[in-house]
């Protein structure tokens, strides 16, 4: 019988370890939660989190770091330039809104814990939060360009419009009559009146 891999091991505690940071995170806030919190959630003594994070702030860094890598990659996958840019608006918001209502426990973490991190880290998350910034209105920009979206002030629609997918994490509970999808398509609807677009055929 083949020896399990120490790697994959390893792997398996540090996500063990980050899915409780995030749990303990969004409870109790970071400043709220203790490295024995963490450890306990996770079923490890407090001296066994510091084999694989140097600090508490190190776990909340790679939880925003990996949080929001995922959200551009949500945009990646949705975005078609061939598309119409109503089209486009309409698939990227639904996909953002939905992944931050079925992931609400950690984006509450990683948009709502920003400046519990050190500078350096703050710098990195803050670049990401500016591409996927740049990514939306990229696509406002166009539907402005050709006629079919019709808003005074682009930056502000696309602020308006990432700033209410982003405020999901905080009021969204599991279990409710509220499903991601459904969250997901009164949000695509939302981010299409905001920016006056002309309504899809």
């Amino acid at each position: 019988m083949p020896e399990p891999d120490p790697q994959s091991r390893a792997d398996a505690t540090r996500a063990r370890l980050l899915s409780a940071a995030a749990e303990a995170f969004a409870e109790r806030g970071f400043h709220g939660t203790t490295t024995r919190d963490i450890a306990g959630a996770a079923g490890m003594s407090p001296a066994a989190v510091y084999v694989h994070y140097k600090s508490k702030e190190q776990l909340l860094h790679q939880l925003s770091v990996v949080g929001h890598q995922r959200i551009l990659d949500v945009l990646r996958e949705v975005d078609d330039a061939e598309r119409s840019p109503a089209e486009r608006l309409s698939a990227a918001l639904r996909a953002f809104a939905t992944h931050h209502a079925s992931a609400h426990t950690s984006v509450r973490v990683v948009n709502y814990e920003l400046e519990a991190l050190t500078e350096e880290h703050r710098a990195e998350v803050v670049a990401l939060r500016r591409e996927i910034t740049r990514r939306i209105r990229t696509i406002v920009d166009a539907g402005v360009e050709d006629g079919s979206f019709d808003t005074p002030d682009p930056g502000m629609a696309t602020i308006a419009v990432l700033s209410s997918g982003i405020d999901i994490g905080r009021w969204y509970h599991d279990g409710g009559p509220i499903t991601p999808e459904r969250i997901g398509d009164f949000y695509a609807d939302l981010a299409l009146r905001t920016v006056g677009a002309r309504r899809l055929a």
